[in-house]
């Protein structure tokens, strides 16, 4: 019975794959082809244009067809008394779903290394590449709310701009404080090699309150290293993401809006891997409930829907801090999970 159960359950798990992803395509194509049109994008282009997207795409698909496959394939058997017939032969319940949980883990193993290194590169080729369609160059790596703190000296900028990964930088939307007196500039220039910040002209606020401004240039003394500006969260790969967490909780050792999205990032890329565990326990045990076809398809929509509302809204509460990022990663997994928990207590 055990092995008539993984037969039954494959052929839903790589159709509900394959229906997923053919649905994600056709609503990025539906999306894009008005533009790739306009630009007469050649077909090889944007079939590799999109091929970009796949890993992306792929890693949802392989999640969600977990419950499609369970509770579709449970609600086959239940329909044709398959269940009942197992019972009468001393099966239990629960123990159906134990040659499902160690092809849940390998799946989320192939899903781990998917969103850690695959869809990372991929979504930075995709979006590398829609600056080709529209004959633009992809624009130069800049870091956003730089701030640092010398002595009794304060720096910041709304940009950190650099075009060459020299060791100069152009800096946008610059304020100083230094002591009692403040510099504003609209720009400046960070040349790392030299330690200093370069302000050609702007506002000065001295010990009296007045502002005045200045004309000639103001080179004021920084010691901090120009980094690497970081990649978008989407793009960067897990041992980036590492890298770029450390650097931010070395900056503040207390949690700021960008660490507690990058912690959020990392945890979720773990969590997601053991959804198909969870899900097996849960749709699984859900499934063996089910009396027949309808209320299975009924169950995939609820199933999905919820587990996609408390996924969409956990990263906000790590980005506000409403939940520590590791909680708000894992939080729609343990749902799941006291939801299979309490489905199993009734098949016990």
């Amino acid at each position: 019975m055990l092995r008539y159960v993984f037969k039954e359950v494959v052929p839903w798990y790589l159709g509900g794959v394959l229906l997923f992803l053919a649905l994600q395509m056709t609503n990025a194509l539906a999306t894009t082809a008005g533009l790739l049109i306009s630009y007469r994008v050649p077909f090889a282009e944007a079939a590799s244009l999109f091929g970009n997207q796949v890993p992306g795409l792929l890693g949802r698909c392989l999640v969600v067809a977990v419950p499609f496959a369970l509770l579709l394939a449970f609600g086959r058997l239940a329909k044709d008394s398959e269940f009942k017939a197992a019972r009468a032969g001393g099966v239990r319940p629960l123990s159906l779903l134990l040659p499902l949980l160690l092809p849940a883990l390998a799946i989320g193993g192939l899903i781990y290394y998917n969103s850690g290194w695959l869809t990372p590169q991929g979504q930075q080729k995709w979006w590398n590449a829609w600056y080709g369609v529209y004959n633009q160059s992809p624009p130069p790596p800049s870091t956003e709310k730089y701030a640092y703190a010398q002595g009794d000296t304060f720096y910041s900028a709304g940009r950190v701009q650099n075009d060459s990964g020299s060791a100069q930088a152009q800096l946008s939307g610059v304020l100083v404080i230094q002591g009692d007196t403040t510099y504003s500039a609209p720009v400046g220039r960070w040349d790392s090699a030299a330690h200093t910040w370069t302000l050609p002209g702007g506002s000065v606020v001295g010990p009296d309150g007045v502002p005045r401004p200045f004309n000639t240039p103001v080179t004021l003394p920084e010691r901090d290293v120009l980094r690497r500006p970081a990649a978008p969260l989407d793009q960067s790969a897990t041992p980036d993401l590492r890298q770029q967490l450390a650097v931010l909780r070395a900056q503040s050792p207390l949690p700021t809006e960008g660490s507690r999205s990058v912690a959020f990032e990392l945890a979720h890329r773990v969590a997601d891997a053991f959804t198909p565990f969870v899900f097996v326990l849960a749709a699984g045990a859900l499934g063996l409930l089910l009396s027949n076809r309808a209320w299975a398809a009924a169950g995939v929509i609820l199933f999905i829907f919820g587990f996609y509302v408390l996924w969409s809204t956990a990263p906000e509460l790590a980005r506000t801090g409403a939940m520590s990022p590791t909680l708000a990663a894992w939080f729609p997994n343990v749902v799941f999970l006291l939801l299979g928990g309490g489905l199993a207590w009734r098949l016990r």
